[in-house]
């Protein structure tokens, strides 16, 4: 070491970590989409997309307005036309080269040297195009792709065939296209589910993928269309924990609204019980949404709502999304027909841990309970903003203290984490966004057998408000008053 002689100085890493927070309300939908209208068919399928505008989302997956048969444009409306927030990631579970069908050769009329092929789904790259013979007797001429024609879709999805001037088929008065289509009515419930195979991750497996590739942790998982399905609904509860390992996040779950599940809303606890739907990590939901001419799984409305709900509060998720306008026109069944609730009936929906709508100045989200009440009266699982608050914190911690992982087990190391938590945990409880955040370091928690083994345990208290879901106001006459007015 050489001789000093002077004043000198020396930085010192900040011993004060700076929170590095996952997306609170990051919505990850499972779905099917009209993929053979996107930029690339064979490269959507079982892969996590991230969206964060409309324009983003329709170029990778197409859209269509048919919601029964492709579910994930049914969420993508809602998040980016209806409620507008953003981003959203998307699994498409259908796949082009499983899920398809041969459709029958058809003849179109050429006008103004374009055809219009009136089927949806085709798939580009196995359409043929020949000219029409001019009679029974002559034969069709192959043409050729992108020197005698190119193709497009139309708004409604359906095939464009148009004629390139000069080419073999200029001429031409009717063209008989052959093609296929993609399947949606091929998708299976178990495609939903997936399985980890030799092919890779598929449906709900793909969950897996999402934090390496985006570095991103799910907030809420959704997969409107499917969820109200019990086999579907209760392995998506299930997928909420040990994600990667280690991070934890929250799902919507459908009831069935279809001729075959809950039509009134008396049934409604039974429905529930019958789909198994009692997890802490679950948000129940009954019936449909109508938006104008269209109707939606209630997932797909509530599953914006969360997520933008967050982002207004600085992105903490500790607002009940509960008694907030929709911009819904009414509730329905599956089946379309109209259900109107009164505040006493949605209430006693509510009673059996099931969220639903009512008009109150206004279609309104109406219920605050997960799915485990009324099994489970645990403030902390109870309530769907108290349980997203402590599955978000601990998402939190784990990606913020990852780096001090394999650090020496020494008091600064101690210091560090107490103390940052503190300070984070008291800017929040300054804000309001709960009554307490604090963390500690017990020594009788920290046996030397685990310290000798690199385990180290600290001991955080959370507290996050619940909501006022019951104001009560007691009115009473007073006799006194009115003497005293009167008695002169």
């Amino acid at each position: 070491m050489p001789y000093q002689h002077g004043v000198r100085v020396l930085e010192q890493a900040t011993s004060i970590v700076a929170p590095i927070l996952g997306t609170a309300g990051l919505q990850v939908v499972f779905g099917t989409a009209p993929i053979n209208l996107a930029d690339d068919p064979y490269k959507v399928t079982n892969t996590p997309l991230i969206a964060y505008s409309w324009a983003e989302a329709v170029k990778q997956l197409g859209y269509s307005a048919d919601y029964k048969n492709y579910t994930l444009c049914e969420a993508m409306y809602a998040s980016f036309q209806l409620i507008g927030v953003a981003p959203v990631i998307f699994i498409n579970v259908l796949d082009p080269k499983k899920h398809k069908k041969k459709n029958e050769a058809a003849t179109v009329p050429v006008e103004e040297m374009e055809a219009v092929v009136p089927i949806t789904g085709i798939l580009k790259d196995t359409v043929t195009v020949k000219m029409k013979g001019a009679d029974e007797e002559s034969e069709d001429t192959p043409l050729g792709f992108e020197t005698d024609y190119l193709l497009s879709f139309d708004d409604d999805g359906n095939l464009l065939v148009t004629l390139i001037a000069g080419g073999a088929g200029a001429a031409a008065k009717a063209l008989v296209v052959e093609s296929t289509s993609i399947d949606p009515t091929a998708v299976k419930p178990s495609d939903i589910i997936g399985a980890s195979a030799t092919g890779g991750a598929k449906g709900f497996e793909v969950l897996q993928q999402i934090y390496p590739k985006f570095g991103m942790t799910p907030g809420l998982l959704l997969a409107p269309g499917w969820s109200h399905i019990p086999d579907v609904g209760i392995v998506l509860a299930a997928k909420c924990e040990e994600i990667n390992g280690y991070f934890t996040c929250e799902c919507l779950i459908d009831i069935d609204s279809t001729a075959d599940g809950c039509t009134a809303y008396s049934d409604i606890k039974v429905a529930k019980e019958a789909a198994g739907c009692v997890s802490a990590h679950a948000m129940a939901l009954w019936p449909c949404i109508a938006v104008g001419s269209h109707w939606f799984w209630y997932s797909a409305i509530m599953g914006a709502l969360i997520a933008k709900v967050d982002a207004e509060n600085d992105d903490v998720p500790n607002l009940s999304p509960s008694n907030k306008l929709i911009g819904a026109t009414g509730t329905v069944l599956a089946t379309g027909e109209e259900v109107l609730l009164d505040q006493v009936q949605g209430n006693a929906v509510n009673s059996f841990g099931v969220t639903t709508a009512i008009n109150v100045n206004g279609w309104r989200t109406w219920g605050n309970n997960s799915a485990v009440y009324p099994a489970s009266t645990d403030p902390k699982d109870r309530w769907f903003c108290c349980r997203r608050f402590f599955s978000w914190w601990g998402n939190s911690f784990i990606l913020t203290y990852f780096q001090k992982v394999d650090n020496p087990m020494n008091p600064r190391l101690i210091e560090t984490i107490v103390d940052s938590e503190n300070i984070r945990g008291a800017s929040y409880v300054s804000q309001g966004k709960c009554a307490r955040a604090e963390i500690v370091y017990n020594a009788d928690e920290n046996p030397v057998t685990d310290l000798l083994n690199g385990k180290i345990t600290f001991h955080q208290y959370l507290t996050p408000y619940p909501p006022a879901e019951d104001i009560l106001n007691i009115l009473e006459f007073d006799p006194n008053a009115l003497s005293d007015a009167l008695g002169g």
